[in-house]
C-alpha cells in the first residue's frame, strides 16, 4: 500500500490527507489512488511484454467508471458478465473489440447487446448457452465470436466462494466434454470459434494452480488440433491474490515466469482477466468512530461504515487492516470493530488489536479497492458512500454520496393503498 502512507502523522493517498477528504466529504467515503492503479495494470502488462496479450479489466471488482476510464486509456479491454456491465464499459469509452463476455447465465436481450455492439468474444459456459447464442446470431444474421470455459477441475487453495474451477463449480464445461462441445459448436452456422477460455478462481496466493490449469488446458488445444479445430485467443482469466494481511502472493513477473514458457510454446494471443489484483490495495473505505461500549469482557468500536458498505467481511470472514487516520502510538486495546446495521454479521474486524480509537476519530479500512462498493447495497436503508479518485494533491468525486430521495427513486404507492 505504497500510495497510502503516513506524512507528518496523517494517513495520505499520495499527497492527500485522508482526514481532509472525510472532513470535506464525510464518512462513509471511498478513496482510490489515480497512481495505484496505474503502477498496477503498468506490472502486470509489462510482465508479459514480448507476448501478444490484452489486459481486459474484470470489472465486477469495481465498476466505477473512473476506475473503467483509467484502465482503458492505459489500453486495457475490460472483461464484462452482464448486460449492465456491457452497458457501463461501453459507455467508459472501451472499444467493444476489446469486450469479454463471460458469466454462466447471459439472457437473449444480452447476448443481442453484445453481437450489435460487436465484442472480441462470449465466454461460454454451457451447451444451452452455445445453442441461445446461435438463436440469437441466426435472428440478427450474424456471427457470434465464442471461446468455451473450460473446468479443469483444479483446487485454486483459495476461499470455496471464490473457487470456480473445481468439478462441483456452476462455471465452465466439464474437462471431459470439452472436445466435444467444440465439435457441436463447429457445426452452428452462425457460431465462430476464437478461442479457449479457463479461469479457475480468485485471490490465489501461489502459482501452481496457475501451472496445473494450463497444462490441462495445453492438451485441450492440442486435442482440438487434432479434431481440425483451431483457436486463436486464450483467455486465461484472473485469479492473482493480493496482499490483505501475510498473504505473500506471487508478482505478476513471478507470475509470467511460471506460465510464459507454455504460452510461448502455444503462440495464442493471451487474455487476461484480472480484478482484484488491479483495484485491490488502490483504495480504502473511510469512516468515523461513533461509540466505544464495553460489555462482559468485550470491547466494541462502532463505527459508522457498515456491511453495506463493505461485505467482504460478512460473507467471507475477510481480514482488512484497519488504521487511524493520525498515526498513533504506544498501547492497543482487543476491540471487534462493527456498523450500525442491525445484524450480527455487520462487523470488520473481531478481537484486532488496535490503538484506542475515540468517539469522532477517523479511521481507514485498507485493501477496499475491490468487491467494495460494488458489491455494497442500500440495506437498512443506507445511502450508499461517496466515491473519490486522488491524482497526486489533488482529488474529485467520482460518484456522488447517494441522497435519502435515492433511496424510494422509482418507487410508487398503487392507488388502491392511496
Amino acid at each position: 500500500m505504497q500510495y497510502f502512507t503516513y506524512q507528518n502523522q496523517e494517513l495520505s493517498c499520495e499527497q492527500v490527507p485522508l482526514k481532509e477528504i472525510a472532513q470535506k466529504l464525510g464518512t462513509p467515503a471511498y478513496v482510490y489512488s489515480y497512481a495505484a492503479l496505474k503502477h498496477q495494470f503498468t506490472s502486470f502488462t509489462q510482465a508479459f511484454s514480448g507476448i501478444d496479450h490484452l489486459i481486459c479489466f474484470s470489472m465486477k471488482a469495481n465498476s466505477n467508471a473512473a476506475i473503467l476510464k483509467t484502465f482503458i486509456n492505459l489500453g486495457s479491454g475490460i472483461d464484462v458478465v452482464t448486460g449492465g456491465e456491457l452497458y457501463r464499459a461501453l459507455k467508459a469509452g472501451c472499444p467493444a473489440n476489446k469486450i469479454v463476455f463471460s458469466g454462466v447465465g447471459k439472457s437473449d436481450s444480452e447476448i443481442e447487446m453484445a453481437l450489435n455492439a460487436g465484442i472480441l468474444q462470449f465466454n461460454v459456459e454451457s451447451i444451452d448457452e452455445l445453442s441461445a447464442i446461435q438463436n440469437v446470431a441466426a435472428r440478427l444474421n450474424k456471427k457470434a465470436p465464442i471461446a468455451l470455459r473450460v473446468n479443469p477441475d483444479v483446487d485454486p487453495k483459495t476461499h470455496a466462494y471464490i473457487s470456480t474451477g473445481l468439478k462441483k463449480s456452476k462455471f465452465g464445461i466439464s474437462h471431459e466434454k470439452t472436445v466435444d462441445t467444440y465439435k457441436k459448436a463447429r457445426d452452428m452456422a452462425n457460431i465462430e470459434i476464437v478461442g479457449i477460455d479457463c479461469h479457475i478462481g480468485s485471490q490465489l496466493t501461489t502459482t501452481a494452480p496457475f501451472v496445473e490449469a494450463l497444462g490441462k488446458v495445453k492438451n485441450l488445444i492440442n486435442a482440438l488440433k487434432a479434431e481440425g479445430i483451431t483457436v486463436r485467443h486464450l483467455d486465461f482469466g484472473g485469479g492473482l491474490g493480493i496482499t490483505y494481511n501475510n498473504e505473500t502472493p506471487p508478482s505478476p513477473a513471478d507470475y509470467a515466469a511460471a506460465l510464459k514458457g507454455i504460452m510461448t510454446e502455444l503462440g495464442l494471443k493471451l487474455i487476461f482477466e484480472p480484478g482484484r489484483f488491479l483495484v485491490g490495495n488502490t483504495g480504502v473505505l473511510l469512516t468515523k468512530v461513533l461509540y466505544n461500549k464495553g460489555r462482559d469482557n468485550k470491547k466494541f468500536v462502532i463505527v459508522d461504515a457498515a456491511s453495506n458498505d463493505l461485505m467482504r467481511p460478512a460473507m467471507y470472514d475477510a481480514y482488512h487492516d484497519i488504521k487511524p487516520l493520525s498515526q498513533k502510538t504506544g498501547e492497543t486495546q482487543v476491540v471487534d470493530v462493527v456498523g450500525p446495521i442491525c445484524e450480527t454479521g455487520d462487523f470488520f474486524a473481531h478481537d484486532r488489536a488496535l490503538p484506542a480509537l475515540s468517539n469522532g476519530e477517523y479511521a481507514a479500512i485498507m485493501s477496499a479497492g475491490a468487491y467494495g462498493f460494488s458489491m455494497s447495497s442500500t440495506y437498512n436503508s443506507r445511502p450508499r458512500a461517496v466515491e473519490v479518485m486522488v491524482n497526486g494533491k489533488d482529488y474529485e468525486i467520482v460518484r456522488e454520496r447517494e441522497t435519502l430521495e435515492d433511496l424510494v427513486k422509482g418507487e410508487k404507492i398503487p392507488s388502491f393503498l392511496k
